[in-house]
């Protein structure tokens, strides 16, 4: 078998490897630099097998961030300059210095691309002059890494956590895709060598938490970290019409179940527990729903599939475990739509302003700070976009993030200046709709993000919810709710803006995700709270990634094995 065709799916994990910092292709052989010791790495995708290439010149490669190549010759960003050598001899020469970092370099002929995180820009010089040709806007906030094919930019984005696809001649983003993994660190696209068709490669570089053994402390364990690094192919498929791009796949399990332990004695007569089932969307696809502990019927409520359970009696001490278990296809979204395409869009249809331009959940939309902000937020902003998207940042910027064990309502939120996930949806939710932007909510629960653990029950943390916002002639967009604090000051990324990752599960668009009724009617909080009544338990197990073939045509076929789905 091709090795090409070998390793197209494997996660390539390089051997004794602390951060990779860069990665380019020699035909099937990877070439990597590991920015914390300096190696330069021959690498085996098949095997994970390193070699260190320049051993007798480590010291000249400590702190190296980019790295490409070009025929023989390869190029390296250090510190504030870029340098090239002879692949063999690896005697560096000095290229360009900038005014700030240098981070990723690609190199296509003659022109030599080089990302600068400070500057803002992607800087291109040409190789006989050594002068900068033009420069364009850095699509992201964070450190850029590059690599270039034909007419095409690759660029990709650690705080963004996207890869953007760029005209290599103007700028001009094409579209943009979400990694499946977060902190990536290298681009480099591979060429098949007999079919020429290329895929893009993504390096990841971060530290994850572990428990280690330690004889010495009581308890005789601690918390600890380590490097995480590896490379992984990057799917996408993006379709210009619809103004999306979906990337890699993964066939989720995700159970929700409630068990009755009520925390006083309660006597409930015909009563109906709705439980909202996963949505189908552009991104997530259900292959099949069944009941846990208890059968269950289906409504459709507002276009979303609801489980009801039903109890003729639930009497004082009685006890049941219930719920629904699913299988998911999720992907990761990112849509492409610029302030300019919805310059001329038609009014909101009444329907929804009726429905979303209301304050029907506790959003405190008549009280004089929410109002105040809601002016303040968008300014004489007219642009349906760059309303949302102001409305966002003067959200972000405004709150911190923390958990609470109860939900505020906005005004309180924004005296106080801290808030759950729950309570900046509400603070947006608000200022949006006073600025005559219909949207709702959305989610209730994120997978666990760690794709390469295969068919291993995890349990999520805690619940959460983020909102859709809708532009006429475009439909519902997605935004997540808050940026879980991952700078410490502007400007945020755009990464979950128009966007969601793969393991995010869309739950119960615009409707409660779990209601109980009597005879018809909803029971409030008042009445009975679900809190007390029950213990929820959610679980989910990832049962691998959807082959390439199958992310980049969207297609299903009943003939198809879960061998040949699943890598």
């Amino acid at each position: 078998m091709i090795r090409s065709q070998m390793f197209g799916q494997r996660i390539i994990r390089p051997l004794g490897t602390a951060a990779l910092g860069g990665i380019a292709f020699i035909n099937d052989t990877l070439i990597g630099v590991d920015t914390i010791k300096g190696h330069l790495l021959q690498i085996d995708p098949l095997t994970d097998n390193t070699k260190v290439i320049n051993s007798h010149q480590v010291r000249d490669f400590h702190g190296t961030t980019g790295l490409a190549l070009w025929g023989d010759v390869l190029w390296i960003t250090r510190n504030y300059s870029v340098y090239l050598c002879n692949l063999h001899s690896l005697a560096l020469e000095h290229f360009v210095t900038l005014p700030y970092r240098a981070h990723g370099i690609a190199v296509w002929e003659s022109t030599i691309y080089v990302s600068c995180q400070k500057l803002g820009y992607i800087l291109i010089f040409d190789q006989s002059t050594r002068r900068e040709i033009t420069r364009f806007f850095a699509p992201g906030v964070g450190i850029e890494k590059l690599a270039v094919a034909h007419e095409t930019l690759w660029v990709c984005d650690d705080l963004e956590q996207s890869v953007y696809c760029l005209d290599k001649a103007t700028g001009e983003i094409q579209f943009s895709v979400l990694t499946p993994f977060d902190s990536p660190s290298g681009i480099a696209v591979h060429t098949h060598n007999i079919t020429g068709e290329e895929t893009l490669y993504v390096s990841y570089a971060s530290e994850e938490p572990y428990i280690r053994d330690n004889p010495n402390s009581n308890p005789n364990h601690e918390l600890t970290y380590r490097d995480r690094t590896f490379i992984h192919p990057l799917y996408y498929n993006y379709d210009s019409e619809k103004r999306y791009a979906l990337s890699n796949g993964y066939l989720v399990e995700m159970s929700y179940v409630e068990e009755i332990s009520p925390l006083d004695e309660i006597y409930l007569p015909e009563l109906e527990w709705r439980i909202a089932i996963p949505s189908e969307t552009n991104r997530q696809k259900i292959r099949s729903i069944e009941p846990i502990g208890l059968p269950f019927t289906e409504e459709i409520a507002d276009g979303q599939r609801v489980a009801v359970f039903r109890f003729d009696c639930l009497n004082p001490g009685e006890q049941h475990i219930f719920g629904w278990k699913a299988l998911i296809e999720v992907r990761g979204v990112k849509y492409r739509v610029s302030p300019r395409d919805v310059e001329n869009i038609p009014p909101l249809p009444s329907e929804l302003q009726q429905r979303y331009l209301v304050d029907d959940d506790d959003l405190a939309m008549d009280t004089l700070v929410v109002k105040n902000a809601a002016r303040e937020s968008v300014g004489t902003e007219t642009n349906i976009l760059r309303k949302i998207y102001s409305i966002r940042n003067y959200v972000y910027d405004k709150l911190s993030y923390g958990i609470k064990p109860h939900i505020n309502t906005p005004d309180i939120v924004l005296d106080r200046g801290v808030g759950s996930c729950g309570e900046y949806v509400g603070v947006l939710l608000a200022l949006c709709r006073l600025n005559g932007i219909a949207c709702r909510t959305v989610g209730r629960y994120k997978c666990p993000a760690e794709g390469d653990k295969k068919c291993i029950p995890l349990q999520p943390d805690f619940n959460h919810v983020w909102l859709e916002f809708y532009i006429p002639t475009l439909g519902w967009l997605p935004m997540e709710s808050n940026p879980d604090d991952l700078v410490d000051s502007g400007p945020n990324p755009t990464r979950f803006f128009m966007g969601l990752a793969w393991f995010h599960i869309e739950i119960g668009k615009g409707i409660p995700f779990e209601v109980l009724t009597r005879k018809g009617e909803r029971l409030t909080k008042e009445d009975v709270s679900i809190g007390e009544l029950a213990i929820n338990h959610i679980r989910f197990t990832i049962f691998g990634r959807i082959a390439s073939f199958y992310s980049r045509l969207l297609i299903y076929s009943k003939n198809f094995t879960d061998t040949q789905l699943l890598q």
